[in-house]
């Protein structure tokens, strides 16, 4: 499926000369991370700070950079395991080990949600003591990386909690890019989400459909793969469906390009359906 939107405000300042493009972007991973609430399934929403270099004032899932260390072999897991990750992503083993740790240490650092347990079985269900917010913070700064963290905890990375749901890549003309994997995920029970990041200066929860609203009243702003996710899970009726539509999802790269349509510049994508 062909879209064609106009060019969010948010990049046009790079068409004027904001900033050279970079070689290669660098991998990264973003976690939807949705539950159920009274106006359908909501996300959590963290809106990036307006002096940020990538994606200021829009509103994004957590996520960031993938760190050298998410690739430590030595770290516990259970779930689907680093060869069934890399399956799912079309890229070589090490990279989807480090693609899924990386999307439980953002999740955890950006939300204060803790995608492990003790086991195959369980989840921690709080991580609201200052303990829980003194560790985000060094994984954040990083001073301990995920596989220290859970060790430290006696805790596994579980895998299967997360779902794979898209592969986006940033277009060629922004001076910061990133090949981001994008993971669904379900807020375990007893968790809730703490402070906010230092990249943030508002998050919380809002309805699936809310959001889009917001978008399309330009009360908020999303990138493109943000808000066409956001519309793909809406069509759910509940928050752990996307974990059972993520297994039968066609995940391809996609690269969205500049166009010119009557002297003004449009982002033209091509997502798989």
């Amino acid at each position: 499926m062909h879209t064609l939107e106009p060019m969010p405000e948010a990049l046009r300042g790079h068409l004027r000369g904001a900033g050279e493009p970079v070689s290669a972007p660098r991998d990264a991973a973003t976690v939807a991370l949705l539950r159920d609430g009274s106006d359908g399934i909501e996300t959590y929403l963290l809106r990036r700070h307006r002096t940020m270099a990538f994606a200021a004032g829009s509103y994004v899932f957590p996520g960031g950079g993938v760190d050298e260390r998410d690739a430590d072999v030595s770290l516990a897991w259970v779930g689907p395991s680093p060869e069934q990750w890399a399956a799912r992503f079309d890229c070589e083993v090490p990279l989807a080990r480090a693609l899924v740790c990386a999307a439980v240490r953002e999740t955890f650092e950006e939300s204060g949600v803790l995608l492990a347990g003790a086991d195959a079985s369980c989840v921690v269900a709080d991580t609201s003591g200052p303990d829980w917010r003194e560790a985000r913070m060094a994984l954040e700064r990083r001073d301990l990386s995920l596989a220290v963290f859970l060790a430290e905890r006696a805790l596994v990375l579980r895998a299967d909690l997360l779902g794979a749901w898209a592969h986006w890549i940033t277009p060629e003309f922004e001076p910061r890019r990133f090949d981001t994997r994008f993971f669904v995920a379900v807020l375990p029970a007893g968790q809730a989400v703490g402070s906010m990041p230092g990249e943030a200066d508002r998050a919380g929860w809002i309805s699936l459909i809310d959001a889009l609203a917001g978008v399309e009243s330009e009360t908020m702003t999303m990138l493109p793969p943000t808000r066409i996710t956001c519309a793909e899970l809406a069509g759910l009726h509940h928050a752990a469906g996307a974990l059972e539509a993520a297994t039968h999802r066609s995940i391809v790269a996609v690269l969205p390009e500049l166009v010119d349509v009557d002297g003004d510049p449009y982002l033209r994508t091509e997502v798989a359906t």
